[in-house]
């Protein structure tokens, strides 16, 4: 029962970056931008990230339960939670697509090093990683693509 409870410390601090990315919605800015091909309805958005972010938070929880004083996975795990939270704000928020771009590829550098540092801790961990890096890739080739069109 005491693991559940920490479980639900990892659900919040990554329900807490949801809530702080969420803030920024896209609105009339971003629909008035040229999208690149395969750019997805805005309807998708929520529900992937929905499963996502309880993957975060899952996979953080079993590297901490496999080992509690494992640093260096968990300092990644939370520095990329504040990327991601990070990048609604400049995108939406502060509507800095090239910035966002570059913020972006250093979340993707950053997950693919917490991905590596989790597969080896627990390999459930990592491949719970895996569709949200996916997931990302797929976000910066949308945040490049409305860069380029709308610089």
């Amino acid at each position: 029962m005491q693991h559940l409870g920490t479980l639900g410390i990892f659900v919040a601090l990554v329900a807490l970056a949801a809530v702080f990315g969420a803030q920024f919605e896209p609105g009339p800015w971003y629909e008035g931008l040229r999208k690149p091909p395969l750019n997805p309805p805005n309807w998708i958005f929520g529900p992937v990230w929905f499963v996502l972010y309880l993957a975060i938070a899952i996979a953080g929880w079993l590297v901490w339960r496999a080992r509690p004083g494992s640093a260096r996975p968990l300092a990644l795990w939370g520095s990329q939670l504040v990327l991601n939270a990070t990048w609604s704000l400049l995108f939406f928020g502060l509507h800095l697509p090239g910035l966002a771009l570059v913020e972006i590829v250093l979340l993707l550098a950053l997950l693919l090093a917490t991905t590596v540092s989790f597969f080896r801790v627990r390999a459930l961990a990592g491949l719970l990683f895996l569709p949200y890096v996916a997931w990302v890739t797929f976000a910066a080739y949308l945040n490049a693509g409305l860069w380029y069109l709308n610089r």
